[in-house]
This record gives structure tokens, sequence and C-alpha cells, in this order.
């Protein structure tokens, strides 16, 4: 599914949504968000990718990224989300203790076979649209955003509270993945 959001430029800072098909709940399980956070710090040390901010909801993940010079954002991101969802997929399917099992391969099932370039599962939704923060008011709401987003949902009172999150970096604390401060 096209759309019209595109990385233009490349070594420029974006926000990015990647939201689970269906938005099953699949981060619920700790095992499956660890890989998320896994995958992220590889691209982080190997792939040339910076991350500002992070939080990883129980069904979708924000993003304030950019690549560093000589990479390019577009293929880290589609590197980033071809793996997990690899490896997710594939915990799912030897996780002998998932009750949810048969009913999230049959929908990422379903959804892969929509999509042409997908051999057996899709796991992420395609439309990230990729959003440029070109101003500092903008970048101010997003990151205030996906630290809340916690919150809003109820889940902890305060965003540094929150594990899958860089509102724990933002305030002073050590978080699961090393973030860049935005200025």
């Amino acid at each position: 599914m096209a759309t019209g959001y595109k990385i233009r430029d490349q070594q420029g800072i974006y926000f990015i949504t990647f939201a689970v098909v269906e938005w099953v709940d699949a981060f619920t399980r700790k095992d499956y968000a660890d890989i998320v956070v896994e995958s992220l710090r590889y691209c982080q040390q190997e792939k040339g990718l910076v991350i500002y901010a992070w939080c990883l909801m129980s069904n979708h993940m924000h993003l304030i990224v950019r690549a560093k010079e000589e990479y390019k954002l577009s293929n880290i991101l589609r590197d980033f989300k071809k793996y997990t969802s690899s490896r997710i997929t594939k915990a799912i399917e030897e996780n002998p203790t998932e009750s949810r099992k048969h009913w999230m391969l049959w929908i990422f099932r379903s959804a892969g076979s929509k999509n042409q370039k997908n051999q057996k599962y899709q796991f992420w939704r395609q439309d990230n649209q990729p959003k440029a923060l070109v101003t500092n008011q903008f970048m101010d709401e997003k990151l205030h955003y996906i630290h809340h987003n916690p919150v809003m949902a109820s889940i902890v009172s305060r965003p540094e509270d929150y594990v899958y999150s860089s509102a724990c970096n933002y305030a002073g604390e050590p978080g699961l993945l090393e973030v860049e401060f935005l200025e």
C-alpha cells in the first residue's frame, strides 16, 4: 500500500510509527518486546541508526530517528522491519506457552497472503508515515507524545516509569537503549 509519506532526506530527523497488522497486541509478551529492543540496539551499533526517542507499546512503536551520514534511513528501517518480523513470528511459532499462537499466526498469514512481498507472514503494517521534524516545536510535540503514550494508556503514572521507552533517559536514568538527546 503506497502512501504519500516518504523519507526524502535520508539523514533528516523523522517521527515514525510502526504498527502490528490488525493492531495485534504482540508486545504484551516480554520475549517479543525484547526482540525489538535488541534489534534497535543492533541497528544503532551496526547500521548507523541514531535514536533520539522511542516507545514500544503493546501493538505499535514510535521512534524519533535519523541515519548517520553514510547510511540511508529507508534501508535501516526496511531491514529492521524485515528482521523483527521474521524473528517475532518464529518466536511465536516456537513458544509452547503462547495461548494466542494460532490466532496471531492466522492473522499474520492472512495479511501476508495479501502482499506479494511476503513469503508467509506479514507482521508490521506498511504505513509507517514518516514525518520530518523540521521545527523545534514539532520535535517537542512528538517527543512529548511518544513519552506520554504509556501514561495516556493508563499503563504508568509517569513517563519515566515505562520500561520500553526513552522517557527514563530524558529523566536522567539509564534506559534499555542509548539515545541522543534532542536539542
